[in-house]
């Protein structure tokens, strides 16, 4: 494969092109060579990020601005930790606020982040959650994503599924004027979902980051202002 020039020379980057070796399926070999040549993934090993997934909160959050210093945020599906990592330093956990993390996965220790590994589809999950917490959340983040199935429909039912679970979570736990930050699929949220969403509050939107990957199907729905008085 071809190499990069150093910083500073002048010369044009070079794209990086990984060869379809003996064994390597094409898939692989696609997935690889988008990885080489991601600008948001070069960033985040030069920056210190967990994943490129992190520009995606932040790019959301500085049009938006509800990561406020002092909030109580729950991340679902923190996995490798990005979008944590992003909250707790708009925060300024864990002096002024508090981020609570969860997945299926294991993740390294975060300054300011408590990490569970836990499915938030166990019966258990919200209750484990809701005493992490400590009292009443500011934001709720979603970053879940089932296992693709390769099938669009049967893909997007899965993940409106996951959405629909961590809203229920949202309304039980957000203090009124709170934040509710999901990912979905493109084809829209289900209607049974964004009803209940434009009821509970202020403002509801679909929103897709430059950091999103032009040529995937994920969506960013953005709920704000919680009327509600959670449980």
């Amino acid at each position: 494969m071809t190499g990069m020039p150093g910083k500073g020379s002048g010369a044009r980057e070079l794209k990086v092109r990984v060869k379809t070796g003996k064994g390597r399926k094409l898939s692989s070999k696609l997935w690889l060579d988008r990885q080489l040549n991601d600008p948001y993934v070069a960033r985040a090993k030069r920056e210190g990020m967990r994943s490129r997934a992190a520009y995606k909160l932040s790019e959301i959050d500085d049009k938006v601005h509800f990561l406020k210093k002092g909030s109580r945020v729950v991340d679902l599906g923190a996995a490798p930790g990005g979008w944590s990592q992003v909250a707790a330093k708009r925060i300024n956990a864990p002096k002024q606020g508090r981020v609570v993390a969860i997945d299926l996965l294991q993740i390294d220790p975060l300054p300011g982040v408590e990490f569970s590994q836990l499915d938030f589809l166990d019966p258990t999950a919200p209750d484990q959650l809701k005493a992490m917490l400590g009292g009443l959340a500011d934001v709720v983040l979603s970053d879940m994503a089932a296992n693709a199935t390769g099938h669009r429909k049967t893909d997007h039912i899965k993940i409106v599924a996951l959405v629909e679970a961590a809203y229920e979570f949202a309304r039980e736990v957000l203090a009124p004027g709170g934040t509710f930050l999901a990912k979905v699929l493109q084809g829209g949220t289900e209607a049974s979902l964004l009803g209940p969403l434009k009821r509970d509050f202020v403002t509801v939107k679909h929103i897709k980051p430059a950091a999103s990957r032009s040529d995937s199907a994920e969506l960013y729905l953005l709920a704000l202002g919680f009327r509600g008085e959670a449980a």
